[in-house]
């Protein structure tokens, strides 16, 4: 007899758009991530190092076109522009005014704000995916918190632990972002408590399988891969190419497609639901205007503020260099304004009815 409070086993499995679209896309880049590192040179797993290759493939591809996807969901969406239009040019004003504030009074501060805003977002992604994949289940209150702490403590254990170590071999953005001080004690009672809690929530997922014979395969999924890859990247090992691909990898591919499955019509047949990025080759346009927007981004901060991938954008070496306090000032703030942007805005368009 099946449990009261349960689901069915025989109920499908709460999938976004299917189980090869969410297993490719959306569960797997963590895997494949993980993979990817495990193959790598052991150099990569534990310096600074990082080929421009990977820098571009990973920065500039995935992470920083994930930033553009944004558009698809907001500004590009006439129904959402409307429904949002007050807040899509409150925020970027919003952002830009308190960007220039935090860098005029430092641009550590500017930096390491940006950085915890990052940290927030990334978190809070998580946290919605397990949401999306719990939601055709009547698990009591006490297992869904259990499951929510879980998914929380996968990303903050990793983030608590790096705060708690001597600096890496990585950033979030620049050097000194994060605040750290080294303590060994802190780091081992965050670990032994971590340990508690995967112990629990592993003795109530088989509780609740035994009892009903069901197994929510995608939820389990995404607190295996988020668990490994985020432990793997910052705890696990030291270098910047790791950490770069499970945290970027894990995150950006997963947010892009959701924002593709999501645009799609509902149905075929509601062609005037159909924006101008669907049709034939809807990938290559979706993909292809936010690989040129990325790519542009990045050749304007490296051409007027970092100086440092010349062989890669060599045209925008042409810009001037901006050094002065109150060029830069207004400068790092606008070329951040599309990231800062994506971080608050992300807070908005995925609530329920949005």
């Amino acid at each position: 007899m099946k449990t009261p409070g349960t689901t069915s086993p025989t109920q499908p499995q709460p999938w976004i758009r299917s189980a090869a679209f969410d297993g490719l896309w959306i569960l797997g880049p963590p895997f494949l991530a993980l993979l990817v590192v495990a193959l790598v040179p052991p150099v990569f797993r534990s310096s600074s190092r990082m080929p421009v290759w990977a820098w571009v493939a990973l920065v500039v591809l995935i992470d920083v076109a994930h930033v553009y996807s944004t558009l698809f969901r907001t500004y590009f969406d006439p129904v959402r522009r409307r429904r949002f239009r007050t807040l899509l040019w409150l925020v970027p004003l919003g952002c830009y005014v308190a960007g220039v504030a935090l860098h005029w009074a430092g641009g550590l501060w500017f930096w390491r704000v940006l950085a915890y805003a990052a940290v927030f977002h990334f978190v809070r992604q998580q946290y919605g995916f397990l949401r999306l994949y719990s939601r055709q289940e009547k698990a009591s209150a006490g297992s869904r918190q259990l499951d929510a702490v879980l998914i929380y403590a996968a990303t903050l254990y990793p983030l608590l632990w790096w705060h708690l170590s001597s600096p890496r071999n990585f950033n979030w953005f620049v050097a000194g972002d994060f605040v750290q001080y080294d303590w060994p004690m802190g780091r081992a009672v965050l670990t032994g408590l971590y340990g508690a809690l995967l112990g629990a929530y592993c003795l109530k997922e088989f509780r609740l399988w035994r009892r009903s014979g069901r197994f929510n395969q995608p939820r389990n999924l995404l607190l295996l891969g988020t668990a490994l890859s985020w432990y793997g990247g910052i705890v696990l090992f030291n270098g910047d190419l790791a950490f770069t691909l499970l945290n970027v990898v894990a995150h950006g591919i997963p947010y892009l497609a959701l924002v593709w499955a999501t645009s799609q019509p509902a149905a075929p047949a509601h062609k005037t639901a159909r924006h101008w990025w669907h049709g034939r080759y809807g990938v290559a346009l979706f993909l292809g205007l936010l690989f040129g927007l990325a790519y542009l981004e990045e050749g304007i901060w490296d051409g007027l503020v970092w100086r440092e991938h010349a062989g890669v954008f060599g045209f925008f070496q042409q810009l001037p260099s901006v050094s002065d306090s109150l060029g830069l000032a207004l400068l790092v703030p606008l070329l951040a304004l599309p990231q800062a942007t994506h971080y608050v805005l992300d807070g908005f368009i995925w609530r329920r009815g949005a």
